[in-house]
């Protein structure tokens, strides 16, 4: 593309807004009516005004300590920070052995869940245990030995799956090993890794939370526990990524319905693009994307098969681009001068009685309403009452990313006026943005059908692992 993309959307930085807009426009609930147009907007601001991402587990809490109440306490010794274990008994028999569940169970909301113990000592005979159990296990026997447990012991090297008798694995382990277990929720399941190298994988034939669980049934056997306080010698994040290529690959190799070739399916491709900057108002870009295309494939144009309604979102094209330019460079007595130039019915004109008045009114619905609402909106009436208000606590209200959604609400004001509209849903949602929220409602479907197990669609992940791929 050339220079002149510059002018909109198509910089590094516009670039990651862009994917930011797409992100929270594919994620921000659907307004039915013209009447929610506030409330959508109230809530993409909401989700951009958030200070961080939200955690990969999608907000289940993550074991952080060994429980000491829930354990064979009579046969081992636990730290003070719960995260070491040491063996101080003969055992005399297999229901001597010392065991100990992880505070919590494992996150199922992700990927993968990934542990790890450094073996101290191997103490008299090695009988170390990693692995998962249910809530229900014996806490004197070693994991894999009962129903609802699976565990690799050091040993023997052997795979316990709820039964006395293992089967053969992987390699034992002793004194200064790091040995691990994890949960791949996309595979269904369990792997166990040696100093760095995975070791095996088995599939996970079992239900309900499960929680880390280590076991020592030897004298003097000592381990350490890492749940993730401090960086694990095997590459989780790696090891994500080889399972995410994997699933990418695997899409890859589906055919094309017979009935739609590449070249077809190509067009509509960039049909869909195409349609995403018209409705934004893009309109520099839009010209670029036209230019670059038009050497490798006819010309394209939104007609109505399949949807597409180009005439709806052609319209007011080089406004829309103004008044986005406009409010994203902070240039909001300008915008608001042109706004009521060109479109004075969305934009409320009077002194400023009569706008406190109107803002009294109008406001208060949603203090009335969502106790997130209702803190957003104290916010942006706070940035009136500071001289400087970038640098007051609600500055976070001048950012981009919030510039942003200002301009996403005028672009959808300005659509809304047009006489031809049909749809209003056309107004907040371009085509793109549509096709995104299909998406993330198929896979929470997938992962609910999965025991709710698993990760779900991030565009943000997405798009970085396009470009780490490039």
């Amino acid at each position: 593309m050339n220079n002149n993309s510059n002018n909109d959307c198509s910089s590094n930085s516009n670039s990651n807004s862009t994917s930011s807009h797409l992100n929270s426009h594919s994620t921000a609930s659907c307004a039915s009516d013209r009447g929610d147009l506030g409330w959508h907007f109230l809530e993409l601001a909401r989700l951009g005004s958030a200070s961080a991402p939200g955690p990969a587990d999608g907000g289940e809490e993550s074991p952080t300590e060994l429980n000491t109440i829930n354990s064979s306490g009579g046969f081992l010794v636990v730290s003070t920070d719960k995260l070491s274990v040491k063996y101080t008994s003969v055992n005399l028999h297999g229901h001597d052995v010392g065991v100990v569940q992880a505070n919590r169970p494992a996150p199922v909301r992700r990927l993968a869940y990934y542990f790890e113990i450094y073996v101290k000592d191997a103490g008299a005979k090695g009988q170390i245990g990693i692995g998962f159990t249910s809530e229900n296990f014996k806490m004197r026997r070693q994991p894999g030995w009962e129903p609802n447990s699976c565990g690799y012991h050091g040993d023997d090297g052997f795979l316990y799956r709820g039964q006395g008798k293992g089967e053969a694995f992987g390699p034992t382990y002793t004194s200064g090993d790091v040995v691990g277990a994890g949960i791949n929720y996309a595979t269904q399941e369990f792997f166990f890794t040696k100093n760095k190298a995975v070791v095996g994988t088995v599939y996970k034939d079992m239900k309900g939370p499960l929680f880390p669980t280590i076991s020592v049934h030897s004298l003097n056997e000592e381990i350490d526990v890492n749940f993730g306080q401090k960086p694990f010698a095997f590459d989780i994040k790696a090891y994500e990524a080889q399972e995410r290529m994997r699933q990418q690959s695997t899409i890859e190799k589906i055919s094309l319905p017979p009935n739609i070739s590449y070249g077809k399916f190509t067009i509509w491709i960039l049909r869909i693009v195409r349609s995403y900057l018209l409705h934004y108002g893009y309109e520099d870009t839009l010209s670029s994307f036209d230019m670059a295309s038009k050497s490798t494939i006819p010309p394209i144009s939104l007609d109505q098969e399949n949807g597409f309604d180009e005439q709806e979102i052609l319209y007011a094209l080089n406004q829309r681009k103004t008044l986005r330019q406009l409010i994203r460079n902070g240039e909001i007595n300008a915008a608001f001068s042109k706004l009521r130039d060109w479109y004075p019915q969305v934009v409320q004109v009077g002194d400023l009685e009569e706008a406190i008045k109107y803002g009294r009114v109008e406001l208060q619905r949603f203090f009335e309403m969502d106790g997130c609402f209702k803190d957003l909106v104290q916010d942006c009436v706070s940035l009136l009452a500071y001289e400087h208000p970038k640098e007051s606590f609600v500055g976070y209200l001048l950012e981009e990313s919030q510039r942003e959604v200002v301009a996403d609400t005028v672009n959808a004001m300005i659509l809304a006026t047009n006489p031809s509209a049909k749809d209003f849903q056309g107004c907040l949602h371009s085509y793109l943005e549509r096709l995104l929220r299909q998406l993330t409602a198929c896979c929470l479907e997938r992962r609910s059908l999965n025991g709710d197990q698993g990760e779900a669609f991030h565009l943000h992940r997405v798009l970085h692992n396009s470009n780490m791929r490039c």
